[in-house]
């Protein structure tokens, strides 16, 4: 039966004595107690009631308890009312809680109740609980009162009691409960706080057995889902109560500059506004500017630029560059030109793109000064941005006519739409406050003495910086607070590409101004593309700008940390704005038009719109400070805590001079001597509260030789500082929620990849467990957020952000919902990828972009100097009675590491500690301030300030006294280390450790000369004294930190540190499984932010027992109530579990690491093949000669043979050699294996070359082949010497979509039998592959008969024409279509998955996606299955595989038996990421391990030919020198870096291979990025002294030293000896003739035998029929070749061939052979590690000289162009627009000309004669143009090669896309002609001509795409109508004329045959055109036309200038006879 019951306990802090009463209401129904009687404090009720009840209980359902004064006479007197809803106690079905209750105003009082709830439901559903009664026990000391609560909910092992946290200060609540600590308790929609569970910590190295226990002693009722695996990551996951976790990256990585390039390709512009134009592009980003070259008269030039430019800055500053391509017209030496339209975006933009870039887009122009116009053109561009390590994959697009769809690929990031309007961007800049000094004190006293004012020291003014424009307010002069009131306007297009905006007060100064502070608004943050979604707007909002600390110097050193370099040291000001945005029709005619930058005045805003102001409280409490830098120095240390310039004693206070009254208090900074009255409201019971911030000096004591400690045992110090703020909490409450969802999310993906990662079961429940966890903290957060909505300050942005975050968490959890069910074991990985993605979302939504309680600063203070700080910020310690808003640290004890400010923070002083606190602190509202202590760990008395007064009790402790102390015995089992960081020159490191523990730290020994030390060691650390609660230390221990250092003579060197938790172990408690002894677990180590090894080891913390006695008289003194007899063994260390004396005697005194705790070994033998040395460096300046290789696992080792000769044989002469050592039987924990190379010289003396440490042993790991499987793919062999994981096939990582052969199994096709046969009976298998031949045939034919129209047949090509080329060009289209497939069937993918997260349905869809996505993977050519639907129907063209990438990526770097370990010596690299590792390398050993247990299995060793010497390495070629003729084929190089000042480089390529060194340097390629050189070179080598083949491209300088641009290596050892075969790659047909010739020296059926019998196999069997048996497989193929004459004949070698191809197929010994083939490799330069430099395309061939030789190389050079000549003649014109006017009728006319030319040779521009006067449009020429120029089939360009200038040294060669302009003009004799209309033709793609004048139309331009196109490279001959267009003054295209005109295309051989002339000249003349007369007009009456031209044109200007004569004559006149005349005036004449 269902039933809620709920046991009243106690009612304490009564006033007054008197008899009291409850009544219990629930439901309706109310119970009340009994009467107790004369009650004084407390009413000691004890009762219980029980409500059967028959429905299930609501979760929002209520239980209410009042309390009454009883009276018998009168009505009982209501005292209070306690509510609270039954969320928690419906999920748990068990809570203990005391709370206060409420009276009628609904405010708190002091009287509390105690209670306990227990729910028993139907069907066990809550809890794990028995039916009993409620245990009522007075404490649990002892540990019967424990629950096993589902501990394994958050994965912490689980121990015995749970206590009550009890506390002795009586106003504290205290909560007491068990259960998922998940939700608290409800009270009136008011909700309070709670212990979260005691939950316990796991070691992360989990054994699934263990877990499975302890699910099923939790009564069976959990999954495995929940169950957690520590995360290996530092600490332990710990989701718990009282301390939260450290991050253990110490280093800033924020302000550090990085190298990045930003490469630009500027292709070609189209439909630029404007008429006949000379266009220039400019590329301009940050101050950078780069112009391309000038084209002219045309407006859709054509340039195919590429641009380069280089930085060194911290990424965010990178990021917010702007991109700037601008298009300029006409710009010459002389004049600037002018611009026709910009583009603007950042760099970030580009950054976050897929890939980094853009490729092929179009970007739109837009004229900054006239908004209203619409795009002024498009450009198209390349624009890719790389960082360090980042490598940009070149797509291959689709050809050309995809791109010149402009609309589809405009440059712009998904998402964002193609009209773009035009927005205001309104920053609107109030007031500031709390700025600090910025000039010295020293001029303002002076100014004071004289003038007598005092002035503020700063003069503040605020810049804003968006989208490449700035804008400034005022300057207010003087004033710390200065008020502006002013709004600065952008005009930007929206959605801007522009991220960030970013705001900076500056000080206005007379020499130059500085920053104050910088705020960046980022625009994501604060606007939502969604189709919800809102348009950026923020505030108005205080935003807080944190920098360098506050007292004033000259020279500030963290001055960058103002610029937003960094992060800030200190607050620095507030900053109160709002950002808004508007749309802006352009239509309306009284729009400003200009996007200028202007500032305006805005009125003032109240003072109440930012919210309510506040008082906060902030309380801290030192538990501990410990590891303070010895360089401190001892003089005595503090501690200061600021919130803004609250508390900051030295230079916080810069208080304004005006002496204006404060309104409550507000802003009001602390005097120095920090007393303060606060505001006259809230006397009630503070008093005068005095703020103290910094704790009292003390002298540092030492701990060891690097750290002090300071000396605070039980007495910790405490500070509290009271504030004043606008209350914006609601802000960070919401942040926070998403905050703790985001962490628990991460923590549980952290665990799932830990699972997967270590190999444990059920990674899979773990996954649904997180997406469960995360859907039901969803729900809670959109319960939640939605609250004090009507709150002051709320802005626009907080509501649009609630509603756009609820939306968002809502749909993440129906989603996470929705993705747990289709978490299935093979799809976790999947899955897992997805639910990353919400973490990130997660992430960004908690980051609140509108601030409001500034983050919480501690400095370290060394004799009134700041030394070292952490920065918390705020939201994380805010406090809510909601447990889910608080902040993760607010009242727990955090372990805070401080650091340096600034730059001294970067590099090694950022890896050191400065000071490690145990810090506690609580910040909330004064009025809360009740429960500030409540996190602090138990046991505790308050020390107050010494003063008397009223109110006492309520002011806050300067200190603490612990009075409870535990003391315990630390043991820490170093067992050892892994891949630590080289700190000596050596390469090696002499590694110890030193583990801190509260104020204690021991060290390790130091292992000299090693990066994986195996300590082996105990550390114990006896009498460690914590203070505190017992259960509540065992719940939560401090955590341990590990350091690593590098003993060196002198100071020892930091390596890298991790944190660790320790597992304890109370007295109580036994020493037994499954939480004792602890197992080994790994912990990352780092150093700074990058990773510097692994630690393996554990810890455990033991109590140490007291005696009984003084135990239970201990408690009896704090809790004044009987305690019973505590069982406890007896006293002293007898009950710690016993250490083993040292066993070794060589070690002293140093205890291992005991049994139960050590790995337990089995005996293990380890096989070495040693190979060789390769490439060793010279050593202290002299030659290595004489090297040997030492191999050493676990203190066990085997020494190679010693190489007597480097130099003439690097080779070893023995190969194998074997050792026998105990590893342990997990493999997680096999220690390393180091391979030294030591230089034996004379003397015995021995020198280290270098060392490689080879961390995990599980690749090298053999296991017998499986007998009976003969699935062959499975099961591992190690043949050939070659190993495979267990998981992985013998194939190579070669994924099968990108080469066209690889062979996918049609249904019904390939029939292979995998039947379990016995062995006697082998089946045999048909492979059959002539089906797919005849498939694609018959598609052939069908395709044949469906064509009409549209495009033409192509002829079957003839074998003549076909080159290497056709080949090369038909593999790269392959290629491309494969690329394509994928794409698309990834898009169909993750559409399909889209859908069924929204369909709700799971189970069979999602098998049937995998089985799709494999088919799409495997199409090939030949399958003509769907490829061939789509596309025209291709001629056979043999092709060859074109890998992009490296060779050695497709075949796992052919280390399929002989492996390359590299050798390192010196020191690691600094850097991040050690990047610069590459520059220690000295030299690479080629070998090979093979590990197994003993004793091996005899089979193997009993089969036939089995070599003992050998070993495992069975069957391995022999090592003696070989000598090889390398074939070097180089085909082209793309995207290469600019080496000159052009912007071009003149590439040749250089091959290196030993000694021998081939230079292309006289074959150079004038000015090309993407030169075709089309070489191949001969070099003959031995290996293995010559195997490190360098391929390099130079750039050939006239003068000076040719530079490199970069460079490939390849390993030409491991290629040749690799079982793929790579010597020379395989064809996909076999022919003796043409351009598909077989090249190997052997032929297939030759190498298919040799590969048989290497192998071991039976065959080939060659049978009748074209049938060819290898193995237990048959292969069928054609058995018939044509030779040179036709002539066929009978051949073996296309079945061999056939097998060849598919020898992955063969059983034991198969893999997939190296294809005919064509590599891309990355050029890399030396002096710019990491950054692509261009990528280079070839292939190496390799043939041993012992064999035939091969014949001569094929011919790859490049393709020579066809000369071609194309013959236009002109013949009538049509409809031409009218220009002139007619003098004596006014009639229009033109005089009509047409001009032509081809794109890219404008200066052989050819013009008809001109048809004068035609009146209606129509002008007759009958006028050829003729154009030769040279083609290229293949690639559909034209080839020019002109000099750039007349100082270029050689032509270059540029190609370009045959086009054929035509134009109209209208020629004018005394003016420049004008422009009338053009048309441009692609000679590949044009529309066909219209066959009269009146079809031809403007739609054969607009609808170009959907009309029928020829090219007249097919047509060769075409006749018709064109349209000419222009764009008139609103951009709109317009028809202005049309055009009847011929093409003719002539190859150079007919056009000698047949020549033509120019014009109507010989030979084969035209006829003349029939004009009218009118036209001649000029010839015929010469006065006529005259006067025409007089009267007409310029009959205005003429009578002007007569007129201006005579004026002139006049004047002259005058001043002539003006002398006489006044003289005789004069005389009186």
């Amino acid at each position: 039966m269902m039933a809620l019951m709920v046991h009243l306990k106690t009612v304490a802090h009564l006033r007054g004595k008197g008899d009291k009463i409850a009544k219990v209401t629930f439901r309706g129904l109310s119970f009340y107690s009994r009467v107790a009687e004369n009650c004084e404090e407390v009413a000691h009720f004890n009762e219980t009631f029980r409500w059967p009840i028959a429905s299930k209980l609501d979760g929002n359902e209520m239980l209410e308890i009042q309390v009454y004064n009883y009276s018998k006479v009168f009505s009982n007197r209501l005292i209070g009312t306690f509510c609270m809803v039954l969320q928690k106690v419906a999920e748990e079905g068990h809570l203990e809680l005391t709370d206060t209750l409420t009276d009628d105003n609904n405010t708190s009082i002091k009287t509390n109740v105690t209670i306990e709830i227990r729910y028993q439901p139907m069907d066990g559903m809550v809890g794990v609980w028995s039916d009993g009664d409620f245990l009522d026990v007075p404490d649990d000391r002892d540990g019967t009162f424990s629950f096993e609560t589902d501990s394994l909910l958050s994965g912490q092992s689980h121990g015995s009691g749970t206590s009550p946290g009890r506390s002795l200060h009586g106003s504290i609540p205290t909560f007491r409960k068990a259960g998922k600590g998940v939700f608290s308790a409800m009270k009136l929609g008011k909700i309070k706080s709670s212990r979260d569970d005691h939950k316990k910590d796991e070691p992360a190295v989990l054994d699934m057995e263990d877990l499975d226990k302890k699910a099923m002693r939790l009564a069976g009722m959990l999954e495995p889902d929940t169950i957690s695996l520590a995360s290996v990551t530092a600490v332990t996951t710990d989701v718990s109560n009282k301390r939260s976790k450290p991050d253990i990256k110490m280093e800033p990585s924020s302000g550090r500059p990085v190298d990045y390039q930003i490469s630009i390709t500027v292709i070609e512009a189209r439909q630029l506004i404007g008429l006949n134009m000379d266009p220039v592009v400019c590329v301009e980003i940050g101050d950078d500017k780069k112009y391309t070259s000038m084209k002219e008269s045309t407006n859709c030039p054509y340039y195919n630029e590429y641009f380069v430019f280089d930085f060194h800055v911290p990424p965010h500053v990178m990021f917010d560059k702007i991109i700037k391509l601008s298009v300029i017209h006409s710009k010459n030496l002389l004049r600037s030109g002018t611009l026709v339209g910009t583009f603007k975006m950042d760099v970030g933009t580009v950054y976050f793109q897929p890939e980094h870039q853009f490729y092929h887009k179009w970007a739109i122009l837009s004229d900054p000064d006239d908004i209203t116009a619409g795009s002024k053109g498009y450009i198209k561009c390349d624009i890719a941005v790389v960082g360090k390590g980042d490598n940009i994959k070149t797509p291959h697009k689709a050809n050309e006519t995809d791109e010149d769809d402009i609309e589809g690929n405009l440059l712009l990031p998904e998402g964002i739409p193609a009209e773009r309007q035009w927005a205001r961007f309104y920053v609107k800049i109030f007031r500031a406050e709390g700025l600090p000094k910025m000039n010295t004190s020293i001029m303002a006293n002076v100014k004071k003495a004289f003038i007598g004012e005092n002035r503020d020291l700063v003069d503040p003014y605020v810049q804003v910086h968006f989208a490449g424009q700035k804008g400034k307010t005022s300057v207010q002069k003087s004033s710390y607070e200065p008020i502006w009131n002013e709004q600065i306007i952008f005009t930007e297009l929206f959605p801007p590409l522009c991220k960030r905006i970013k705001v900076q007060i500056r000080d206005s100064d007379k020499v130059n101004d500085v920053a104050i502070g910088t705020h960046f608004i980022d625009l994501r943050k604060i606007s939502n593309d969604g189709d919800k979604g809102f348009l950026p707007t923020m505030g108005p909002a205080w935003v807080n700008m944190y920098g360098s600390t506050r007292q004033y110097t000259l020279m500030d050193e963290h001055q960058d940390l103002n610029d937003g370099l960094g992060e800030g040291v200190s607050f620095r000001a507030r900053l109160l704005l709002s950002v808004a945005v508007e749309i802006l029709d352009t239509t309306s005619p009284e729009i400003f038009s200009s996007t200028e930058v202007h500032v305006e005045s805005v009125s003032n805003i109240s003072e109440s719109a930012t919210g309510k102001i506040e008082e906060f409280f902030v309380f801290g409490s030192f538990l501990e400070a410990t590891m303070i830098d010895r360089k401190t120095g001892d003089k005595p240390i503090s501690f200061e805590i600021t919130i803004g310039n609250y508390g900051n004693q030295i230079d916080g206070v810069s208080k304004p001079s005006s002496k204006k009254k404060k309104k409550d208090g507000e802003n009001e900074e602390e005097e120095s001597e920090l007393i303060q009255n606060s505001s006259e409201d809230e006397a009630d019971e503070d008093g005068d509260l005095v703020s103290v911030s910094s704790t009292p000096p003390m002298k540092p004591v030492i701990t060891d030789r690097n750290y002090f400690h300071l000396p605070y045992f039980e007495k910790k110090p405490c500070i509290y500082i009271k504030s004043w703020w606008q209350d914006q909490r609601r802000r960070l409450y919401n942040s926070n929620m998403m905050d703790k969802i985001a962490d628990k999310l991460e923590e549980g993906l952290n665990d799932v990849q830990e699972i997967i990662k270590t190999e444990k079961a059920f990674p899979e429940r773990r996954l649904r467990g997180v997406l469960e966890e995360l859907s039901v903290g969803c729900s809670r957060f959109v319960c939640l957020a939605n609250k004090d909505v009507n709150q002051a300050g709320r802005t626009k942005l907080d509501r649009e952000r609630l509603k756009s975050c609820m939306r968002e968490m809502d749909s993440m959890g129906q989603q996470a919902k929705q993705i747990r069910t289709q978490v299935k074991k093979n799809t976790v990985r999947d899955k897992l990828k997805l639910v990353q993605n919400f973490l990130q979302k997660l992430r960004f939504l908690a980051d609140e972009p509108q601030h409001s309680i500034p983050d919480v600063f501690i400095w370290m203070m060394n004799n009134n100097k700041r030394i070292a700080y952490a920065r918390i910020p705020s939201k994380d310690i805010l406090y809510s009675i909601v447990d889910e808003e608080t902040g993760k640290d607010c009242g727990k004890v955090k372990a805070v590491f401080l650091k340096l400010p600034g730059k001294k923070g970067f590099g090694p002083a950022g890896w050191t500690v400065q000071a490690k606190l145990e810090l506690y602190l609580w910040l909330g509202l004064n009025k809360q301030r009740k429960d500030f202590l409540c996190g602090l760990p138990n046991g505790f008395e308050e020390i107050k300030a010494t003063k008397t007064g009223p109110g006492l009790h309520s002011m806050p402790p300067v200190g603490l006294v612990y009075d409870m102390k535990q003391v315990f015995q630390l043991r820490a089992h170093m067992y050892q280390a892994r891949s630590l960081f080289a700190a000596d020159s050596s390469g090696l490191s002499d590694p110890f450790a030193r583990v801190f523990f509260s104020t204690h730290s021991q060290v390790t020994e130091v292992l000299s000369e090693t990066l994986c030390p195996t300590w082996d060691q105990l550390l114990v650390f006896d009498d460690v004294e914590l203070f505190g609660e017992a259960s509540e230390l065992r719940d939560d221990p401090p955590i341990i930190v590990v350091e690593i250092y590098d003993q060196d003579t002198g100071k020892a060197e930091f390596i890298g540190r991790t944190f660790a938790k320790p597992t304890i172990k109370m007295c109580d408690e036994h020493y037994a499984p499954p939480r004792f002894p602890p197992q080994l677990e790994y912990f990352q180590i780092y150093r700074g932010n990058c990773t510097a090894g692994e630690l393996l080891a554990a810890f455990e913390l033991l109590q140490i027992p007291f005696d009984a006695e003084e135990i239970r008289r201990a408690l009896i003194a704090v809790h004044n109530f009987a305690v019973p007899q505590i069982k406890i063994g007896q006293g002293g260390r007898a009950d710690l579990p016993p250490l083993e004396g040292p066993t070794d005697s060589e070690r002293g005194p140093i205890l291992p690491v005991p049994l139960g705790i050590r790995p337990v070994l089995s005996r293990y033998r380890i096989e070495v093949l040693f190979w060789g040395l390769r490439d060793l460096k010279r050593i202290n300046l002299a030659q290595v000669d004489r090297p040997r290789v030492d191999i050493e696992c676990a203190g066990r080792g085997v020494q190679s043979a010693l190489i007597q000769n480097y130099k003439k044989n690097p080779n070893f002469s023995t190969l194998v050699k074997w050792f026998e050592v105990d590893l342990p039987e997990n493999e997680l924990l096999h220690p390393p294996l180091n391979i030294r190379v030591v230089d034996c010289r004379a003397f015995g003396r021995y020198i280290l070359v270098g060392s490689h440490a080879v961390s995990s042993l599980r690749r090298f790991i053999y296991s017998a082949p499986d007998k009976t499987s003969n699935n062959w793919a499975t099961a591992a062999k190690l043949m050939n010497g070659y190993m495979v994981l267990t998981n992985g096939g013998p194939q190579p990582r070669s994924s099968p979509s990108l080469s066209p052969r690889s062979f996918s199994r049609p249904t019904g096709d390939i029939v292979v039998n995998m039947d379990g046969d016995p062995p006697v009976r082998k089946m045999d298998t048909v492979v059959k592959l002539d089906a797919i031949v005849e498939e694609s045939d018959k598609d052939k034919k069908k395709k044949k008969k469906k064509k009409k129209g549209g495009m033409e047949e192509e002829d079957e090509p003839d074998e003549s024409v076909l080159d290497w080329w056709s080949k090369y060009f038909a593999s790269i289209e392959t290629l491309k279509e494969i690329l394509r497939a994928q794409e698309a069937a990834q898009a169909e993918a993750e559409e399909r998955e889209d859908i069924e997260i929204a369909a709700e349905t799971a189970g069979s869809k999602t098998k049937e996606r995998g089985k799709e996505k494999k088919n799409s993977k495997d199409k090939r050519k030949g399958q003509a299955a769907d490829g061939s639907e789509r596309r025209p129907v291709k001629a056979k063209v043999d092709e060859l595989v074109v890998y992009n990438k490296e060779l050695e990526s497709e075949y796992g770097n052919f280390e399929d038996w002989l492996h390359t370990f590299n050798l390192y010596r010196g020191k690691a690299g600094e850097d991040d990421e050690h990047a610069l590792d590459d520059d220690r390398i000295v030299g690479r050993f080629k070998g090979s391990l093979c590990i197994y247990k003993l004793p091996v299995s005899e089979e193997i060793t009993r089969e036939a030919g089995f070599d003992p010497n050998m070993g495992m390495f069975q069957s391995i070629p022999h090592n003696d020198p070989v000598n090889v003729l390398v074939r070097v084929y180089v085909v082209r190089a793309t995207d290469l870096h600019p080496a000159d000042i052009n912007g071009k480089a003149d590439p040749y390529v250089v091959i290196k291979l030993g000694k021998s060194e081939v230079k292309d340097k006289e074959n150079y390629i004038s000015k090309q990025l993407n030169p075709v050189f089309g070489k191949s070179f001969d070099i003959e080598a031995t290996f293995p002294m010559e195997s490190m083949l360098t391929v390099s491209v130079y750039d050939w300088d006239l003068v000076g030293t040719d530079d490199l641009i970069g460079e490939t290596k390849i390993d030409l050892e491991n290629r040749f000896y690799s079982k793929f075969r790579v010597t020379c790659g395989i064809s996909s047909s076999y022919s003796v003739h043409g351009y598909n010739s077989w090249r190997d020296p052997m032929k297939p059926s030759q190498i298919l035998a040799k590969l048989c019998k290497d192998g071991k196999i039976d065959g080939p069997h060659y049978g009748p029929g074209g049938k060819v048996k290898v193995a237990n497989r048959i292969f069928t193929a054609p058995t018939e070749i044509e030779d040179e004459n036709g002539l066929k004949k009978q051949t073996e070698e296309h079945l061999a061939l056939t097998v060849l191809n598919h020898w992955e197929e063969i059983p034991r010994v198969g893999c997939k052979l190296v294809p005919e083939h064509v590599e891309t490799r990355p050029l890399l330069n030396p002096d710019k590690p990491g950054i692509e430099q261009g990528r280079i395309e070839m292939w190496v061939d390799m043939f041993p000289m012992d064999m035939p030789a091969p014949g001569p190389a094929i011919d790859i050079s490049p393709r020579k162009p066809k000369r071609y000549e194309l013959r236009v003649i002109i013949w009538n014109t049509d409809e031409v627009i009218l220009e002139d006017d007619d003098y004596f009728t006014g009639e229009k006319s033109s005089d009509i000309f047409v001009r032509g030319w081809l794109k890219g040779q404008q200066e052989d521009k050819q013009d008809t004669d001109v048809h004068y006067h035609s009146l209606t449009g129509e002008g007759n020429f009958n006028w050829r143009f003729v154009f030769p120029f040279d083609y290229l089939m293949a690639e559909e360009k034209i080839v020019i090669s002109k000099k750039e200038s007349m100082f270029s040294w050689d032509e270059t060669e540029y190609k370009i896309p045959p086009r054929l302009t035509l134009q109209v003009w209208d020629a004018d004799h005394f003016s420049a002609d004008d422009f009338l209309g053009a048309i441009e033709l692609d000679l590949n793609r044009f529309p066909r001509g219209a066959k009269t004048a009146k079809q031809c139309t403007l739609d054969m331009i607009r609808n170009e795409q959907d009309l029928p196109t020829i090219s007249i490279f097919k047509q060769k001959r075409v006749k018709g109508w064109w349209p000419f267009v222009a764009r008139n003054e609103n951009d709109e295209m317009e028809l202005t004329g049309k055009v009847e005109a011929e093409l003719h295309l002539v190859t150079a051989e007919e056009a000698e045959k047949s020549p033509v002339g120019l014009g109507r000249n010989e030979p084969d003349p035209l006829e003349k055109p029939n004009r009218p007369d009118t036209t001649f007009l000029w010839f015929l009456s010469p006065l006529k036309a005259i006067r025409y031209l007089v009267c007409n044109r310029y009959k205005w200007l003429i009578i002007k200038i007569v007129l201006a004569l005579l004026l002139l004559i006049m004047v002259g006149l005058f001043l002539y006879s003006m002398p006489g005349y006044l003289v005789k005036k004069l005389l009186g004449a």
